[in-house]
C-alpha cells in the first residue's frame, strides 16, 4: 500500500509542477484535465502525509519505550502509542476507500430531470414536491440551480422539469437520486380520503463541458419558437425559445426559460452536449456490471428505488433497506444522511470486490 501511495504522491507533485508550466497553461484543454486530476488526488495525498506523520510519531514513541528508564515518560509513551495505533488503523481504512477507483464523473456538475410517472395529476404534484426537496438540498450544499425547461401540471407541480445544478461534487452526490420515487398518500384531488400510490422519475446526468464533447454546427438543426408560460410581455411575442436537434443521434432538447434567445441557446447547447455525452457514459456504466445501475428509463412503479409514505411519516430506500421516520424534514431537503448511507453501502460492496 505504501508503494502505491508514494507513487500517487509523486504523480501529484508532477502534476503540480506541470500546472505551473506556461506551456501547459496555454493549452486550456490539457490544463483543465490536469487540474481535475490534481484535485482528485488531493484527498489521497493528504491522507498519505497524515499516515507518514503517524508512523514517524510511532517510531519516536517506540524509541522512548526502549530507551527511557523513567516510568512517567514510559507511561506517556505507551498512552501515545495506543492513541497513534488507533489513529493508524482508522486512517488505513479511510485510505483503502480512497484508493478505490472513483467514478471520473463525480466532480462534475449535473443535469437534473424530474418527470411525473404513473398517477396522473397527483404524480405531477409529487414531481413538484421532489423539485422543492432538491431545491432545498442544493441551498444547504451552496449549489446553484438553474431552470432549463419545464411543463407545469394541470393542477400544480410539474409534468416535467429540467434543471442545471452547479457546485462542488454535484454529480457524485445527486447520482444516487436517479430512479423511480414512489409516493403513498391521500391526494388533494381525492374526495373519499383514500391513500393512492403515484410515482415520479428522477434522472441525474453528469454535465458535459466543451472539452468532453465536440459539437459540429452542421450536425445541429436549430428551431426557434415563442415561449409559453410566465415571462411578461415577451411571451408569445418573440421567438426566444430554442429547440435543437442533433441529426446524427436524433436527440432533441429545448429551452425557453430566458427571454434572451442567446441565453436559451447557451443552455440548450449545454443540455445537448450532456445528452450526447451520456450515451458514452452509459457504456462505461454498463461495463461495470457490479455497479448499481443509476439511470432509469420508465415511470413504472415496479422500478422504484424509494417510497415516501405520508400516513406513516416514513421514507424507505429499497436499495439499502433503510427507513427514516422524519418525512417532513426529509422533504425539506435534509437528505444528506440517506445519500451518505448509499455511498457507504456502495463503498462496502466495492471493498468486498477488491478483497475477492
Amino acid at each position: 500500500m505504501l508503494e502505491k501511495l508514494e507513487a500517487i504522491y509523486n504523480k501529484w507533485r508532477e502534476i503540480q509542477m506541470q500546472l505551473n508550466d506556461p506551456a501547459v497553461m496555454g493549452d486550456m484543454k490539457r490544463y483543465v484535465k490536469l487540474n481535475r486530476d490534481y484535485k482528485e488526488l488531493q484527498a489521497i495525498v493528504d491522507a498519505y502525509l497524515r499516515y507518514k506523520k503517524i508512523t514517524e510519531d510511532m517510531e519516536s514513541a517506540k524509541s522512548v519505550l526502549y530507551t527511557e528508564k523513567d516510568e512517567d515518560f514510559r507511561s506517556m509513551a505507551k498512552e501515545e502509542m495506543n492513541q497513534l495505533t488507533a489513529e493508524k488503523e482508522n486512517l488505513e481504512e479511510e485510505i483503502h476507500i480512497l484508493l478505490l477507483p472513483s467514478d471520473p464523473q463525480d466532480d462534475k456538475n449535473a443535469i437534473l430531470e424530474i418527470r411525473a410517472g404513473t398517477g396522473g395529476d397527483e404524480a405531477s404534484i409529487f414531481a413538484g414536491d421532489l423539485f422543492r426537496m432538491y431545491s432545498k438540498f442544493c441551498e444547504r450544499q451552496n449549489w446553484k440551480m438553474e431552470l432549463v425547461d419545464s411543463t407545469e401540471g394541470t393542477v400544480g407541480g410539474y409534468k416535467e422539469i429540467i434543471l442545471n445544478v452547479t457546485g462542488e461534487n454535484v454529480y457524485g452526490q445527486l447520482k444516487y437520486e436517479s430512479g423511480v420515487h414512489r409516493v403513498q398518500r391521500v391526494p388533494v384531488t381525492e374526495t373519499q380520503g383514500r391513500v393512492h400510490t403515484s410515482a415520479a422519475t428522477v434522472a441525474v446526468l453528469p454535465e458535459a463541458d466543451e472539452f468532453d464533447v465536440e459539437l459540429k454546427s452542421e450536425d445541429i438543426r436549430k428551431d426557434t419558437f415563442c415561449s409559453s408560460g410566465p415571462g411578461g410581455q415577451s411571451v408569445n411575442t418573440t421567438y426566444s425559445a430554442i429547440r435543437l436537434t442533433h441529426v446524427p443521434t436524433g436527440i432533441v432538447v429545448q429551452c425557453q426559460d430566458q427571454k434572451s434567445q442567446i441565453k436559451n441557446l447557451e443552455k440548450a447547447m449545454g443540455v445537448l452536449r450532456t445528452r450526447i455525452y451520456e450515451l458514452e457514459y452509459q457504456k462505461y456504466l454498463d461495463e461495470i456490471s457490479s455497479k448499481r445501475r443509476t439511470m432509469v428509463s420508465t415511470g413504472d412503479r415496479s422500478a422504484k428505488i424509494r417510497t415516501y409514505n405520508y400516513p406513516q411519516g416514513r421514507v424507505t430506500d429499497h436499495r439499502i433497506n433503510v427507513s427514516v421516520y422524519n418525512l417532513p424534514v426529509f422533504m425539506d431537503g435534509d437528505i444528506s444522511d440517506m445519500i451518505e448511507a448509499l455511498q457507504l453501502a456502495e463503498n462496502a460492496e466495492r471493498l468486498k470486490e477488491t478483497v475477492a
